[in-house]
């Protein structure tokens, strides 16, 4: 069985980074082991949360597994909450690196056009460095503006992506996918470069009219898991953004409208013939 690691933080009670990411990526038939770098009572849309943070407890953590000579087929990051973490993640890929396995950032910092609140534009700049050093880089649009200098734009043309991607090339990464991308009226995808063929993708599925939180989080765990199991990357991320719209369809169905993740329990048995029929 392959086995990843993922690296971002816990809410105790919320659909999103390790309590999506776990779950999801077992669906896929892949091993998940994890880094916790906090723990929250909930995630933050809650008013009033706990927030411990563990930085203390990464580097006791992946010496253990060095001791124990424990390797990954790939290591994954999402959200990351200061810049000293993501310094020591820096040397994670360092320990784990191998020719065999992958490094996949997913540089959780920023929509709309705005940064999340709390972070600054060293933080953005220690996110850039990170996708250097990483195989896969899954921005969304507003990330990769702020991680390479061009404008933020609401409207946009296929050009426009085009330049976003290959100004991400240019500090690392072999593929790069660029999330929240609609390039048809009703429609929205991704949109990737595969930086050693120098070939774009572009995959759109129905635009769904809501928002919800940890979307994010479960098409990039969906992602990792497919490449895990050696999914081409079209595929895997093709398979990702359909799960995902299919879990948003899903939950809009629920009559209790929950409003703090969505309900990708009720969708996993779908994950689960996808990545038979295309792992097969």
């Amino acid at each position: 069985m392959k086995r990843i690691v993922t690296i971002q933080d816990i809410s105790c009670l919320g659909k999103c980074s390790l309590t999506v990411a776990l779950p999801i990526i077992s669906a896929t038939g892949v091993e998940a082991s994890i880094i916790p770098t906090a723990v929250l009572s909930t995630h933050t849309m809650f008013k009033g949360f706990t927030f411990k943070d563990l930085t203390d407890q990464i580097y006791p953590i992946v010496n253990h597994w060095k001791e124990e000579e424990i390797t990954f087929d790939g290591l994954y990051t999402g959200y990351l909450g200061t810049i000293d973490q993501i310094d020591m993640i820096k040397d994670v890929f360092k320990m784990f690196k191998t020719e065999n396995n992958f490094t996949f950032v997913d540089p959780v910092m920023a929509d709309n056009g705005k940064l999340y609140p709390n972070f600054d534009e060293a933080y953005v700049k220690k996110n850039a460095e990170l996708c250097e050093v990483a195989d896969y880089i899954v921005p969304n649009i507003t990330e990769a503006c702020l991680m390479t200098g061009m404008e933020y734009k609401e409207e946009y043309d296929e050009k426009y992506i085009h330049d976003l991607l290959y100004a991400l090339a240019k500090r690392g990464g072999h593929i790069i996918v660029v999330t929240g991308v609609s390039l048809e009226e009703g429609k929205l995808g991704f949109m990737s470069l595969d930086v050693d063929k120098d070939e774009f993708y572009l995959y759109q599925t129905d635009r769904i009219d809501v928002s919800y939180h940890g979307t994010g989080d479960i098409f990039s765990s969906v992602a990792v898991g497919c490449l895990a199991r050696g999914i081409d990357y079209k595929k895997a991320f093709q398979i990702a953004a359909d799960y995902t719209a299919l879990t948003i369809r899903k939950t809009l169905e629920n009559p209790a409208k929950p409003w703090y993740g969505v309900d990708f329990e009720l969708t996993i048995p779908s994950l689960v013939q996808m990545i038979q029929h295309d792992a097969n």
